[in-house]
Formats: C-alpha cells, structure tokens, sequence
C-alpha cells in the first residue's frame, strides 16, 4: 500500500515513517524541510514543498490509497502571537491536503489532532464527548481542521480517523522539540539546570510516548474507520512527579524553580483512552518510567540514524 505522510520529518513523522516502513509500506512523504536526511533515502520519495501550495502533481505521481497528516504549526505561543499562520498552516493546509484526497480519490486520512480542541476539562478523564470548548488559537484551528475533515468525508466518501494526542513525548536529535513539558524539563536538567514550574506543581498531564502514538497511527491504517480516538494514556501526572521522576533517572537532585502561574494554563488533564483500545486494537506499550527511561538513552538521537541503516 502506498502511504503518504505529510510532515514526516517532524518528531513524531521520523517514528510514523520509520514504523511504515518497518512494516513494509511503500512510503512518500511532503515535508517543508529540504535538509531531512528523508530526502537522501532510496526507499522514501521525498516531497519537500508547504501544504499550503499547489500539492495536486505530488499526488499524481504518487497515487497514495492513505494519507498520514501530521503537518501542522503545533506551537501554542506562537498561534497566540500570529492566529493568522497558525490558520492557513492548520486549516488552509489541511483543506489543500483534502482537495487532493478528493480529486485523487485517496482512500482513507488519518488526521493529527490534539487534546487542545477540549480546552479547560469539565471532567475527567477526558472522552472523546466531552465539550470542544478550546482556549489557544492551536486548539480552535485544529477543532476547524477536523470538522473540514467529517464534512470533506461526508460529501466526497474520503474515509478518516481523527487522532487526538494527548502530551508526546520522546527522544529528540535536533534540540527543538515540541515545545512540551518533558523536553523542557531534559532540556535544562541534562545540562545541570533546574526545571521551571509555572504554578506549584501539582498540575496534571497525560504522557504518552511517540512510539506508542506511531503504533495507533499505523493501526488507523485499516482500522477505526469514521472514528475519532483519544491517544493517551489514561492516566494523570503532575509535574512535581514528572521532575522527581527525572532526577531519579538521571541521578540528580535538581529542585523545580517554581515561578508565578501562567494565565490560561489548564491545571488537570488526562484523555480516556478506552474507544482507541478498542476500535485500534492498540495499547500503551511505554508508561511513563519505560517511556522516561528511552528518551534520556536516546536523548539527542535522530531515529533517521536506524533508518539508513536498516532499509537502504
């Protein structure tokens, strides 16, 4: 089956690719990023071009029967101070990928989205009907990206599954990351520095590991059709354990700076994970320790690196 993801060079696209062609898919990919070391592949045509331009000769020479979005401007501070970028990266583009799908009659789209669209949680934990109530422009252009996504669906017999990730986590090589918690966290304490707090620390998130994530992208493949899932682990951590965690590991005795609470941090979050253990056939291989454990040996390592070696 020929799979196209767009956005593969990213962080979680280097696991989604590898795992693809692990399992033998034949895999394109479009990725802004003319430098991945996915573009010197044998085994990967390499698309460099923006989603939001002409996309329509990429899927004529590929003809992929499934399409793996992951492309997206994923940076919450940075769609507070330009929504107008965040909107054409996460909504434009994404209705250029769904013309493409539609006029070249790809089969099934599996869309990247985040535990954002729900925004401040009025239980927990969170399923996936609970209130899309989201609080950050990030959130509100991926809530509109999967409504253009059912719509697209429903009008044109695209099929979907729409993935909402919670927290992810995992090895970085390049040293930018996601902008999450645990990369900020490693990023500081892996060169003696304390982590920083925003509040007292008793804030709770749910961790999932990128793998895990790349596991229930490859099984949307041929499952969870017309669905949208929770990805997470169902299961809450507060930082003050997240960094108690880390030192442990890393054998350190780094203390948080605690500094004063940012407005509009959400203060307790984790997403119910059952309908995705059931319409996946899928489970969290990596709780948090196995997961922490990972992504400090690998820390600084480019998953490409296994790449080249293994299907060249």
């Amino acid at each position: 089956m020929k799979v196209l993801v767009t956005g593969g060079a990213g962080f979680i696209g280097r696991y989604v690719v590898d795992a693809l062609l692990t399992e033998n898919y034949d895999v394109a990919v479009i990725d802004y990023d003319r430098t991945s070391a996915l573009s010197r592949m044998e085994n990967v045509e390499y698309y460099p071009v923006d989603i939001t331009r002409g996309l329509d000769q990429v899927f004529e020479i590929e003809q992929p029967e499934c399409v793996i979005h992951l492309a997206a401007q994923v940076d919450v501070t940075k769609s507070a101070a330009d929504p107008g970028l965040d909107a054409e990266t996460n909504i434009y583009g994404t209705i250029n990928i769904l013309k493409s799908c539609q006029k070249h009659r790809v089969g099934k789209i599996i869309f990247a989205s985040s535990a954002a669209v729900y925004g401040e949680p009025q239980f927990l934990g969170i399923s996936e009907d609970h209130p899309q109530v989201p609080i950050s422009f990030y959130g509100i252009s991926k809530h509109a990206a999967e409504n253009y996504v059912k719509l697209y669906a429903s009008l044109h017999g695209i099929n979907y599954t729409i993935l909402r990730y919670a927290n992810v986590y995992g090895p970085v090589f390049d040293q930018k990351g996601e902008g999450n918690v645990i990369f900020n966290f490693l990023e500081k304490m892996t060169n003696g520095r304390r982590p920083i707090i925003y509040g007292n620390g008793n804030q709770t998130r749910d961790f999932i590991f990128v793998k895990d994530v790349a596991a229930a992208i490859l099984a949307a493949i041929r499952r969870g059709d017309q669905q949208t899932l929770n990805i997470g682990t169902n299961l809450p951590t507060n930082l003050n354990q997240l960094a108690a965690q880390l030192n442990s590991l890393l054998g350190t005795e780094l203390m948080p700076e605690y500094l004063t609470d940012r407005s509009g941090d959400i203060k307790e979050s984790y997403l119910e994970n059952k309908k995705a253990l059931r319409e996946l056939d899928w489970k969290v291989r990596y709780p948090l320790t196995k997961g922490l454990k990972e992504t400090i040996e690998n820390w600084n390592h480019d998953p490409l690196n296994d790449m080249d070696k293994n299907y060249q």
